[in-house]
Order: structure tokens, then sequence, then C-alpha cells
């Protein structure tokens, strides 16, 4: 399939919201929600690409997550397990490049090494550039940025003088990638939840009431389609 000549967004970030909520209204249990939400991560990716779109970025878990129950958690981090190992024949098919961003140290190993494994694997790919946030939060991420430039301030390496916002830019878990031009919401919350709070700071914001289970192409050429209306200043007049 050509890729679509609509002015798509160059890079989309998304907080995939209300796999739990889809569950219930189904009866279903949550971890049946997460499920079926990370099969729409799957045909998202090849929508998005065949749209146009080159960078999407999902929000798949937060450092705060680890705060929910802990069979929650229990059975996010077994399907995230999955979804890692499946992601290098996936993004192989596909010619998707995939990078993780977050702080992947409170991993057990063998995610780790999943991660080592797939970036590792598609690196050279030319297709959709897809970044994961797993065990994300902007402040965390800021934080240990902010860390590693006084290391090397400390060390010599550069002088206070000579930070300036892409210096700061390329300690981030981003580094690299341009930041997002649109930012969808799904389910009806309208906050950012501690996501790319840095990376957003000039894009268009989308929040829809549908539930990421149910969020699918048509869904996401309306937020394309909300985006194409938007005049994007950065600022200026």
């Amino acid at each position: 399939m050509e890729r679509s000549e609509l002015r798509a967004p160059n890079h989309v970030a998304v907080i995939l919201d209300g796999n739990g909520r889809w569950a219930k209204k189904r009866f279903l249990p949550r971890k049946a929600g997460h499920a079926a939400g990370a099969r729409t991560v799957e045909q998202i990716c090849e929508d998005a690409y065949n749209l146009g779109i080159n960078y999407l970025t999902v929000y798949a878990f937060s450092t705060e997550n680890w705060k929910r129950p802990q069979d929650e958690v229990d059975a996010l981090m077994k399907l995230l397990r999955q979804y890692l190992k499946d992601c290098i024949k996936r993004s192989t098919k596909n010619n998707m490049c995939v990078r993780v961003i977050g702080d992947t140290t409170p991993l057990e190993e063998d995610m780790k090494e999943s991660i080592r494994e797939l970036e590792e694997a598609t690196k050279d790919n030319t297709g959709l550039h897809f970044q994961v946030a797993l065990n994300y939060g902007s402040r965390d991420e800021m934080l240990r940025s902010v860390r590693n430039i006084c290391r090397d301030v400390k060390e010599g390496k550069m002088k206070e003088t000579e930070i300036t916002e892409d210096i700061f830019a390329s300690y981030l878990d981003t580094k690299g990638i341009p930041d997002p031009d649109l930012m969808i919401r799904t389910s009806g919350e309208e906050r950012l939840s501690n996501f790319m709070l840095w990376q957003l700071a000039y894009s268009e914001f989308y929040f829809t009431d549908v539930l990421w289970p149910d969020f699918d192409k048509k869904e996401l050429q309306k937020a394309i389609d909300y985006y194409n209306g938007r005049d994007r200043r950065f600022g200026g007049v």
C-alpha cells in the first residue's frame, strides 16, 4: 500500500488510555483490556505509517503505574514481555525501527535483554520509527538528564555556559527523535500525566472519548484532520 499524500504530522505521541474501562464494559478482567490495547497498538503502527506518519510514540507503562494492584502490574509485565519478544519479528516484517524510552533499570533482566535485542535488530530499519515509553515519567527523565549533565560538567566535559536547549534535549531519552507535532489521548481524560513534558511544549493536543482498544484508522484520521486545521505559530504571530 502506498503512503497517503495527506499532510500528516511527522511525529505523533499517544497516551493510550481506557483499556480497563473497555474491559469493565464487557464484564472482562482488566488484563483482557490491556491485551486488546496491545493488539490496537500493532494495527495503529501500520495505519500510522500508511497515513504518512514517520514517528509514533506510545505511553505503555509509566513510573506511576507501579502503584496499581500487584496482580494488574504482573499482568502488564507479562504482556509487555511477550510484546517485546514478538516485536522483533513484526518489526522486521514491517521495516520498523523500535526504541524503548524510560528508565529500564528496575525491569527484570530478561526484559532488559529483550529490549537490547529488539533495538539492535531494528536499528537500521527505515520504516516507521516506533518509540515505546516503558517505566517512563517525564519528571524522572529530566532529573536523570540533569544528573548526567552535572556529572559531565564536574568531569570537565563541558562548561555550564555551554548548556543550551539543544544540549539539554540531547541528554533526554528521546535524543535524536523530533518533538511530537501531535499528542493524542484517548478515553476522555484531558491531562498529560507526566508524559513528554519537555517534548510536547509546542505540540497540538487532541482528546477523544474513544477508549484505546476501540481506536482505529478512522479515529486516527480524525485526529490528523484536527491537526491539519490548526495554525501552528510556535509562539509567533
